[in-house]
């Protein structure tokens, strides 16, 4: 793997738990909005790493050739579906988004999971960061080392 596709699964992954990072900030933002649905973000990874993958990828490589080919990791984003479960009935009769009973639907999101989801995201962005970090001095030694 090269310093640039380092660098490439470095700044995908960034982005993706930066984008990841502002979906669960606006859950809690939105936590007391009527009929707020809460959004998850969906996160694939960038080649097939499942176990069926990686038998296809050692039989087709591995077998003839002898050596493991090369897998590119990383992460993308995906997009955003919204939570399933529904947000609990509220009697207010007055209020503006009420239905022709008086009740009006309130938002789905559970704080604790969203919190704890957004720590997950922002220690995966430390670690790409990290990986970036490192990565960057990885170029400049070979720069000082070619001098």
């Amino acid at each position: 793997m090269s310093i640039l596709e380092s660098f490439n699964i470095g700044s995908n992954a960034l982005r993706a738990h930066g984008l990841r990072l502002d979906i669960h900030a606006k859950n809690v933002a939105n936590i007391d909005t009527p009929n707020y649905v809460r959004k998850i973000p969906v996160l694939n990874a960038t080649e097939d790493i499942s176990f069926h993958g990686l038998m296809n990828t050692m039989k087709n490589d591995v077998f003839g050739v002898g050596t493991l080919s090369y897998l590119q990791g990383g992460v993308t984003f995906s997009g955003v579906v919204e939570d399933p479960t529904i947000g609990e009935k509220i009697y207010r009769p007055g209020h503006p988004d009420a239905d022709e009973n008086g009740y009006i639907r309130a938002s789905n999101v559970n704080p604790m999971v969203d919190m704890a989801d957004a720590i997950m995201a922002q220690r995966a962005y430390e670690a790409n960061l990290a990986l970036v970090n490192i990565t960057k001095s990885m170029a400049l030694k070979a720069i000082e080392i070619g001098r």
